[in-house]
């Protein structure tokens, strides 16, 4: 029996975080690749919650209430040891987060296709564990640039890198279910923060004391977690050997226009309009959600305001500090509620997007996100929490579908060989969203306010310009069509890039080596309740919060 330690055994492999070392050997069961996956997305995907820090640390020096400086500026509260820190300034962090991400995921994507996904998650590890250290440390001293620094630079490189690590590395474990695979592992960077936010909380309870907010303590153990964690995730990635299939499963015969069965090169891939389009699609489709979720506890209070305690009669400027602070706390079991949409929403249109291909699930995100942004308006016009709810939680589930459906998309589009690193290149959509769709949310809902607008109006023309954005990204998908055969591959490259051995395909055998197999056996289903466990928590979390909305 041949199998992949006759065929593709390491040769001269020199350290154990090296891909070679990571090729998998007969007996593997790749049903383990998706929970490693999830063990540095579900810590990354913290970065979802960090805003659950800043009024603890606009409060840091003041202790009981926040010891404000008047008329200070961004530059002076870099380095101020007197003066707590505005939520504005603290706000910045997803800035350098989303920033620093699609950054980082473009400027190492090659490397890490080089390297593999075991040095490049531990790189992530160290990264972002060791970035919340850094920034524990900058909050000790009160210095604003070194939490930046830590938690936000070093900690965006390990976002970048730990977001990509395990992309490349799945659709190759799973052609036969590119979207279900990379849905797995992505809906953990959604999943993160419903477990990270509420276990923060925890903690800066447990740490608090009549001296200190008890923030820089809970960085150091979240730190610490997360290192571990992504530690154990790094090191149980597992590459397919070249050649490798599943058993049993062939190449599809039937050619389908839009799968692709070559291969671009990570040099070409950006100068191809495909590329761009589809950069275009996820900037825009991102733009929209991300927007909603800056905004949407504040939303669902100025817009239900005491329909939300039982007084339909009061509006937002009506209610007192009491009544105000009831409505917030509810106000959040709808943002938690989103974050549950926006995880299923990675699992459910990525698989979906196997059986109705990858183009067909855009144009689903796009249409059915005009009718349900345009018809937003009305819902909270009528007053009906459910339909509200209801159609931001669809909205913010095609959202988190759109990032766990984009690198099928691009294996479809270039092939497998450079998916990864194309995928990171493409992240820089990501980047650009983050700042496009807060802008857009914040400075019209700022405009609206000084023209008068009612509070439960605020964010009708929003609305419609958000449905403005998605049109033009179903245009975009819409001109998506096969790439030009002329920035193909050869074979011989394929192969040379895949065995440096191997002259040509023809050199390189296929079939299983007995790789691949097991399903949901003991091994895999302890891996799965490893990282199950956490999210089942972080979602009944959720819930648990979310239920006070009705």
């Amino acid at each position: 029996m041949t199998t992949a330690d006759t065929v593709y055994a390491p040769v001269g492999a020199s350290g154990f975080l090296d891909r070679e070392r990571t090729i998998a050997k007969a007996g593997f069961n790749r049903w383990l690749v998706p929970p490693a996956a999830l063990c540095i997305h579900l810590c990354i995907g913290m970065a979802y919650g960090f805003s659950v820090f800043w009024l603890p640390l606009s409060r840091a020096i003041g202790i009981s209430q926040s010891k404000a400086c008047a008329d200070i500026s961004l530059w002076q509260e870099l380095f101020t040891t007197t003066c707590d820190w505005k939520v504005a300034s603290l706000g910045w962090m997803y800035t350098l987060f989303f920033v620093l991400l699609g950054v980082s995921a473009a400027i190492w994507g090659g490397w890490l296709e080089r390297a593999g996904p075991r040095k490049a998650g531990f790189v992530a590890a160290l990264c972002w564990g060791g970035g919340l250290l850094i920034g524990a440390f900058g909050i000790y001293v009160h210095q604003l640039w070194i939490m930046w620094l830590g938690a936000g630079v070093i900690g965006g490189v390990g976002l970048g890198l730990g977001y990509i690590s395990p992309v490349s590395t799945l659709i190759k474990w799973f052609p036969d279910r590119r979207g279900m695979a990379t849905g797995m592992a992505i809906m953990g960077f959604g999943g993160g923060a419903m477990i990270g936010a509420p276990l923060a909380n925890l903690l800066i309870n447990y740490f608090k004391s009549a001296s200190d907010v008890g923030v820089w303590q809970t960085f150091v153990v979240m730190g610490v977690i997360y290192f571990v964690f992504m530690t154990i995730g790094a090191f149980s990635y597992r590459v397919t050997p070249p050649g490798w299939q599943p058993e049993g499963w062939t190449p599809p015969s039937e050619k389908k226009s839009m799968i692709t069965e070559h291969h671009v090169h990570l040099n070409n891939a950006h100068k191809t309009p495909q590329f761009w389009l589809i950069w275009w699609v996820l900037c825009l489709n991102v733009s929209a959600g991300i927007g909603v979720i800056g905004m949407a506890s504040p939303m669902l209070q100025e817009i239900f305001a005491g329909k939300l305690i039982g007084h339909p009669e009061l509006t937002f400027g009506q209610l007192s500090g009491e009544q105000k602070a009831a409505i917030a706390a509810i106000a959040a079991g709808f943002a938690g509620l989103l974050s549950l949409f926006n995880i299923g929403g990675r699992f459910f249109w990525a698989s979906m997007s196997d059986l109705m291909g990858r183009k067909n699930t855009y144009y689903t995100f796009f249409i059915l996100g005009i009718a349900l942004y345009a018809l937003a308006p009305t819902f909270a016009a009528m007053g009906s929490k459910l339909l509200f709810v209801l159609g931001f939680g669809i909205i913010l589930s095609m959202y988190g579908g759109g990032f766990a459906t984009v690198p099928a998309y691009l294996a479809d589009m270039f092939g497998t060989q450079f998916v990864g690193a194309i995928h990171g290149r493409l992240l820089t959509a990501w980047s650009t969203a983050g700042i496009i769709g807060p802008v857009v949310v914040n400075y019209i809902r700022e405009f609206q306010l000084a023209a008068g607008v009612p509070r439960d109006q605020l964010y009708n023309t929003t609305m419609y310009i958000l449905c403005a954005m998605l049109i033009a990204g179903l245009i975009c998908n819409y001109m998506i069509k096969p790439v030009d055969p002329k920035w193909n591959m050869s074979q011989e490259e394929v192969a040379r890039l895949q065995a440096a051995s191997a002259k040509s395909e023809a050199s390189i055998q296929h079939g299983s080596f007995g790789i691949g197999k097991g399903g949901l056996d003991a091994n895999a289903a302890m891996f799965w309740a490893f990282v199950g466990v956490p999210l089942a928590w972080g979602v009944w979390k959720t819930l648990e919060s979310a239920v006070k909305i009705f």
